[in-house]
């Protein structure tokens, strides 16, 4: 009974895939059908127009004989040249090639024949005018076809949309800004659609050989200065940047034009996201913070098979696999068709939700695995089962006010949970053990960054130690990471603000999430061992001006919409942070933007003596003590002694030193 079910079902299944068949044979079958018709009409009006539509009985003669081989070359070379496999509704500029192709190569044996064939056989011996006419007529009629083909398809798919759009939604007259390639496709896509609330009423261009041309049947209106008056005429709405890839400082300037009309600005996706199919041209998006950095966003192209040769066929493990850095290192990864992705995470939510999303791209080799890294018997467990051939360590406490009141939790988590995780790497033989640091390692005034420092020579020693290549890498801040500023910003202001900033002179190096991660993974392909890799970031921005756009991108103005108020800077902040170090090796690597520091060294003997002080005083609670080691231990470190008043001041022990028994 179950096999006759079974049997049943594969017949339902199979009914329509063999009904599609019929209806794609049935259609290619018109069209060749289309082809035969309008090659006979052009062979037919060709002998007409030579003879100005009265042919002699003789050459009436002449074209009916002529006729069957002059359509058999010309079908043929429709065939070798591909024509017949194109799809009609989506026929373009990039098929014309192939139906010039399909025209020479019919046309050469025919005026061959004309050439060579003697008087005798005047019966084959078309004339020249006749081929020449014969051979434009009969490709561009099979070429207009198409085309008129395309047409009538796009303007029912448009109908359809307009059909299927609720409620006469009124049209936003929208400007675009760039005249070019990207601005051509956003055009002709929008045009295309019915169902978008969009009406281009003009192109903006600074390219004065643009001004009053026309493009996809819309006019260049003028140059960026004229944007004022262009707005206030046509009440447009608001404007889109169409530039591929707009520098930043042209994005800015776009912006402060816009900001001072007022008109609110937009912007679509980069151009070779759209040429990749990634994203649709007519995806226009609100122009984000990490369009205005001040710096272009790092390509890491050139280093695609580096990468994919790094990690295709490994078993990795990215600890802290739910954070913002985390879950998008298990994404990079994840391209490049590791045996299996270790999803290390103790927060649940965070490491359902990677866990979900890696399901869709690599199915079961994501593996999501709770588990403390700090927990010695699991971890090692961990190890033991799964074997991990690279590891990202990206598990760490980030929050730099946050630390300074829980200074012993960044030393278990920072400083002994990287030291656990990185003695089992060497253990259990992993290849490569990556460490993502931070530039607040750098002359360390928080204990985060100091525990992030101490991390890395714990990272250095074990090189010393195993076979295992240990690397670090170092960069700023990540937009749009937990905790980051811009978070916060967007938060404050959809509150009505005001918006906090810690100190009008503090600045910054930022980079986007995607940057971070692919640095994480070229620093692992690259590493030999012992190194730490430094992004060159730029220059640093100004956490003011950062407060200033993000209130001016979400369509307010600054001090007036929403305030700007100065709450002076926390425990353990700098006003500027730093990605080198005096003591450190800096070096350019194969990638322009990226140079490798060896780590300074330090004494094993007195690692291994401040990791077993710090574990024990991280054990007792006792904060001040964990202070005044991190600073003995890094002395370019300047670390607040008292930054926690409500610690408990019981009974302490003797001051402990790394010269003490």
């Amino acid at each position: 009974m179950q096999k006759r079910v079974e049997a049943a079902s594969e017949q339902e299944v199979e009914a329509p895939a063999s009904q599609r068949y019929r209806n794609r044979m049935l259609n290619r079958q018109m069209q060749h059908v289309m082809d035969l018709i309008v090659l006979v009409a052009a062979f037919a009006l060709a002998y007409l127009l030579r003879f100005d539509f009265a042919i002699p009985h003789d050459y009436f003669v002449y074209g009916v004989t002529q006729l069957p081989f002059v359509i058999l070359f010309q079908f043929v070379a429709l065939s070798i040249a591909g024509v017949h496999t194109f799809v009609w509704r989506y026929v373009g500029m990039a098929e014309v090639k192939s139906f010039l192709k399909a025209a020479i190569l019919s046309a050469f044996p025919i005026i061959i024949l004309r050439l060579a064939l003697p008087d005798s056989l005047q019966l084959l011996r078309l004339p020249l005018s006749v081929i020449i006419v014969d051979t434009a007529l009969a490709f561009g009629g099979v070429l207009g076809v198409r085309v008129l083909r395309r047409a009538i398809y796009e303007r029912s798919q448009k109908q359809k949309r307009l059909a299927a759009h609720v409620g006469g939604v009124r049209r936003k007259p929208v400007l675009l800004i760039g005249a070019g390639r990207a601005g051509m496709l956003v055009a002709k896509e929008i045009q295309s659609r019915g169902d978008m609330d969009l009406e281009i009423k003009g192109f903006i261009d600074d390219d004065l050989h643009k001004l009053k041309s026309v493009i996809q049947r819309i006019k260049v209106l003028g140059a960026t200065h004229d944007l004022p008056r262009l707005v206030r005429e046509l009440k447009i709405d608001h404007v889109v940047i169409s530039i591929a890839q707009a520098p930043r400082q042209q994005l800015q300037r776009i912006i402060d034009i816009c900001e001072h009309i007022p008109v609110k600005v937009r912007i679509i996706p980069g151009l070779f996201e759209i040429l990749q199919g990634k994203v649709e041209a007519s995806r226009i998006r609100d122009i984000e913070i990490e369009d205005l950095l001040g710096r272009e966003t790092v390509s890491f192209e050139e280093d695609e098979e580096a990468r994919g040769t790094f990690l295709a066929g490994k078993v990795v493990m990215v600890t802290g696999a739910g954070g913002s850095i985390g879950s998008e290192l298990a994404r990079q990864v994840a391209r490049y068709h590791p045996a299996r992705i270790l999803l290390v995470e103790r927060a649940e939510p965070a490491l359902f939700t990677i866990h979900q999303e890696l399901l869709q791209v690599v199915g079961a080799a994501a593996l999501p695995l709770i588990a403390d890294v700090c927990d010695e018997k699991r971890m090692r467990t961990l190890f033991s089962q799964y074997q991990p051939q690279i590891i990202f360590h990206a598990a760490a406490h980030k929050h730099v006010p946050m630390m300074e009141t829980n200074p012993t939790e960044a030393v278990k988590n920072n400083i002994l949970g990287t030291r656990l995780l990185g003695e089992l790497a060497g253990q259990y033989q992993v290849e490569t053990f990556v460490l993502i640091s931070t530039d607040k390692a750098v002359r360390p005034t928080s204990v985060m960054g100091a525990s992030k420092r101490v991390a890395e020579l714990a990272v250095q020693d074990l090189e010393q130690q195993y076979a295992t290549r240990y690397v670090a890498v170092r960069f700023g801040n990540v937009i749009g990471s937990t905790g980051s500023v811009i978070p916060i910003f967007r938060e404050q202001i959809r509150r009505g603000g005001p918006v906090t900033v810690t100190h009008p002179d503090m600045v910054r190096y930022f980079m986007t999430i995607p940057e971070a991660a692919q640095l994480v993974v070229l620093a692992g392909a690259m590493g030999e061992g012992g190194e730490i890799f430094i992004l060159d970031m730029g220059e640093p921005v100004r956490i003011l001006d950062l407060a200033k756009q993000t209130i001016s991108l979400s369509g307010l103005k600054p001090y007036e919409d929403i305030d700007i108020v100065f709450t002076g800077k926390r425990p353990g902040e700098k006003l500027y942070e730093e990605l080198d170090m005096t003591g450190e090796q800096v070096a350019k690597t194969r990638h322009p933007k990226i140079f490798i520091g060896s780590i300074a060294n330090c004494p094993e003997e007195t690692i291994k003596q401040a990791l077993r002080q710090l574990k024990r005083l991280a054990e007792l609670g006792y904060e001040q003590e964990v202070r005044g080691l991190l600073s003995e231990l890094l002395p370019e470190a300047q670390l607040e002694q008292n930054a926690n008043p409500d610690s408990q001041a019981g009974e302490q022990p003797r001051r402990l030193s790394l010269t003490s028994a």
